[in-house]
C-alpha cells in the first residue's frame, strides 16, 4: 500500500493562480509563496457575504490510537461537495513540527484526500508558526530585560510571571529551565520553561483576532504578572503589543494551497485543542466564507473539547454559524472504546463496535445540546467488514441521526459524495441560524465550567484544589471573570482520566488551577496532567525522515 507521501506525489499540482481564480480571486492579489502556495489579503474578506454562505463543523469521537482520521474526512467532505455542484473550500489549522517529527505525523490528511504540497505544509510553510515564535520570546525577552533593569523598570515581581518560551519542536529537557545565570550581566535567575508553539497564548490571540489592529490590541492585552505592590502588569506596559504585531505582519494573511483534487484549501494557525481552542483562525474562517458557498472546517480533537471550544469561544466572538456538524468514527476507534486490545483492533469484532458505540452516543448528544444537526461520517478504513459497519449504521437510525460511510483515503471526494448529500440536506434544513451555546460569559466561572463538565464530559462533581481557589480570586480581582472558559483536559477521554474510555459516569473532575489568558480573551481551567511541552517518543518519526540529492523528502505521514 502507497504511503501518502507516495500518493502526494503522483498527483500533479495546479499552480496557485488556478486554484485562486476558482474563488474568484485575481493572481495581482495574491501574495506569492512559489508556484504552489500563496497568502490571501485581508481585503479579500466580505462580512455580509460570508453571513450568507455556509459553514459546516467536523468533529470526531474521542481520539484513539488507531486514529480517527478527522482531516482527511474533513478534505474529503469539501471534495465530495464540489463533485455534487457545491463552490466550497475547506479551512484548517496548520500543523505543528513537534507531532510532524514526533509520534502523530503531519496534519494534511491522508490518501487520495490530502491538501498538498504535503512536505512544505507539514514543515516550515510560509513562516507563520516561526513568527508566532518570534513575537512570543520577543515579549519573553522584553520581560527579563525590564525585571533586569533600574532606570526604566515597571517593578515587576519576576515571582509572579508565568510568560514561558516557546518552540515548534518537542523537546522535554526544556520543559523547566533556569533562565538568568551568569552573573549580574546576565540577568536574575528564576525558574521558567519552554511551551510547544501550539501552546502560546500568542497563537490563540492569533487565531481570535479580526485584522491587524485588533491582534495588536489584544497582544496588548496579554497579562504579564504584578509588580511588587500588587498593580497587574500587562504587555501593553512594556510598550511590547506594536513590536510584536509588525513580527505578524505578513502571517496574520490565511495561506492558500490545494488539495488532492484541484479544491481550494486554506490554512491558517494551529492551536492545540486540549490546551487553547483547537481551531483555525477566525480570519481564515471569515476569508472561506467570503470566497466560496460552503466551508468546511474542523475543531481539534472530540467534540467535547475542540467543538465545543470552537462553538462557545470562536464562533462567539466572530460571529459565525455552523449550519451543520459531522461526527467523524471508525470501526477501529469505536472497537478500542470498546475495549478490544490495540493490536486486535483489525481483527473482525462487532461486539466490541457495539460496546464502543456508548461514546458515539454521548458525542450526538452533546452535539444536539448545541442544536446543531448532526451527521456521522464513519471513516472506512481497508478491514472494515460489513457487519461491523453495519452496526454503526444501526446504531445511528435508532439515534435518528444521518450517517454514511466515507472512503475518502482510498477514492478521495468520490468516497464521500453520499456523505456530502447529507451534509447538504442537513445544512439546508435549516433556517438561521438555530446554534445554541452552552452557557453565559456573564456567568460567573464556576457555573460556566461546571456547565461544560457536567453536560459535555457527563462529570458528577467539580472538585477544586486550593491554588485553583486563590486563582478564581485573582480572576474576578482582575475583573477577568466574564470572559468564556477554555478547559484543558485530555483528549483520550470524556472524563479528565485518560484511562476511562467509552462514556464514563459517576466521575469527579479535578480543576487543579487556572491560567489567564486575557489576551486571547478567556481563562483555562487545567484539569489532569496537561503537557504543554511534549517529548520524542523512544523512535520518532523523525528517523524515517530523509531527503535525496534533488530535493525529495521521503518518510512523512
Amino acid at each position: 500500500m502507497p504511503t501518502d507521501i507516495e500518493i502526494a506525489r503522483t498527483i500533479r499540482l495546479r499552480h496557485i493562480r488556478e486554484i485562486a481564480g476558482q474563488l474568484g480571486v485575481r493572481e495581482d492579489d495574491l501574495h506569492l509563496y512559489g508556484k504552489y502556495k500563496a497568502k490571501l489579503p485581508l481585503a479579500l474578506i466580505d462580512l455580509e457575504r460570508a453571513k450568507k454562505n455556509t459553514l459546516i463543523l467536523v468533529s470526531a469521537i474521542s481520539p484513539t490510537p488507531a486514529g480517527e482520521g478527522k482531516t482527511t474526512v474533513s478534505i474529503g467532505l469539501a471534495l465530495g461537495l464540489n463533485r455534487i455542484g457545491i463552490k466550497t473550500a475547506v479551512v484548517l489549522r496548520e500543523p505543528s513540527m513537534g507531532p510532524v517529527f514526533g509520534v502523530k505525523g503531519g496534519a494534511t490528511g491522508g490518501g487520495r484526500s490530502q491538501v498538498l504540497p504535503m512536505e512544505d505544509i507539514n514543515l516550515h510553510f510560509t513562516g507563520d508558526f516561526a513568527a508566532i515564535e518570534k513575537a512570543h520570546n520577543l515579549l519573553a525577552a522584553l520581560i527579563d530585560n525590564n525585571v533586569q533593569n533600574r532606570t526604566n523598570s515597571l517593578g515587576l515581581d519576576p515571582r509572579t510571571v508565568a510568560w514561558r518560551r516557546v518552540m515548534d519542536m518537542n523537546d522535554r529537557s526544556l520543559r523547566k529551565i533556569i533562565v538568568g545565570l551568569g552573573g549580574t550581566m546576565s540577568g536574575v535567575p528564576r525558574e521558567t520553561g519552554f511551551d510547544i508553539a501550539a501552546a502560546s497564548e500568542v497563537m490563540a490571540v492569533f487565531c481570535l483576532a479580526n485584522d491587524l489592529l485588533h491582534l495588536k490590541e489584544k497582544l496588548g492585552n496579554i497579562f504579564i504578572g504584578y509588580t511588587y505592590d500588587r498593580r497587574p502588569v500587562y504587555a501593553r506596559d512594556l510598550k511590547a503589543h506594536g513590536a510584536m504585531a509588525a513580527l505578524l505582519k505578513n502571517a496574520i494573511m490565511p495561506n492558500l494551497v490545494q488539495t488532492s483534487e484541484g479544491t481550494p484549501a486554506i490554512i491558517h494557525g494551529g492551536p492545540f485543542a486540549n490546551i487553547a481552542h483547537g481551531c483555525n483562525s477566525i480570519i481564515a474562517t471569515r476569508m472561506g466564507l467570503s470566497l466560496a458557498d460552503y466551508v468546511v472546517t474542523e475543531a481539534g480533537f472530540a467534540f467535547e473539547l475542540g467543538a465545543e471550544k470552537f462553538l462557545d469561544i470562536k464562533c462567539r466572538y466572530a460571529g459565525l454559524c455552523p449550519s451543520a456538524a459531522v461526527l467523524v468514527a471508525t470501526v477501529r476507534a469505536l472497537k478500542y472504546h470498546g475495549h478490544a486490545p490495540l493490536n486486535r483492533l483489525s481483527s473482525p469484532d462487532p461486539a466490541a463496535v457495539r460496546r464502543g458505540l456508548e461514546n458515539l452516543e454521548k458525542h450526538v448528544e452533546n452535539m444536539k445540546q448545541f442544536n446543531l444537526v448532526p451527521v456521522v461520517a464513519l471513516n472506512r478504513f481497508a478491514g472494515d467488514t460489513e457487519e461491523e459497519i453495519a452496526v454503526v449504521r444501526a446504531k445511528c437510525a435508532e439515534l435518528g441521526v444521518p450517517a454514511a460511510v466515507a472512503d475518502v483515503w482510498g477514492q478521495g471526494g468520490a468516497g464521500a459524495e453520499e456523505l456530502a448529500e447529507l451534509v447538504r440536506r442537513a445544512a439546508e434544513s435549516r433556517e438561521g441560524c438555530g446554534f445554541t451555546p452552552l452557557y453565559e460569559w456573564e456567568w460567573p466561572v464556576e457555573r460556566k465550567i461546571a456547565a461544560i463538565a457536567g453536560t459535555m464530559y457527563g462529570a458528577r462533581h467539580i472538585d477544586y484544589t486550593s491554588r485553583a481557589r486563590k486563582d478564581l480570586e485573582k480572576i474576578q480581582g482582575l475583573g477577568l471573570d466574564r470572559l468564556p472558559v477554555c478547559i484543558a483536559k485530555t483528549q483520550k477521554s470524556l472524563s479528565d482520566n485518560p484511562e476511562l474510555l467509552g462514556r464514563p459516569k459517576d466521575f469527579v473532575v479535578t480543576v487543579r488551577e487556572i491560567e489567564i489568558a486575557a489576551g486571547a480573551g478567556f481563562v483555562i481551567p487545567i484539569t489532569g496532567d496537561i503537557m504543554r511541552m511534549p517529548g520524542l517518543p523512544e523512535h520518532p518519526a523523525s528517523e524515517h525522515i530523509d531527503i535525496d540529492e534533488a530535493g525529495n523528502i521521503t518518510g512523512l505521514f
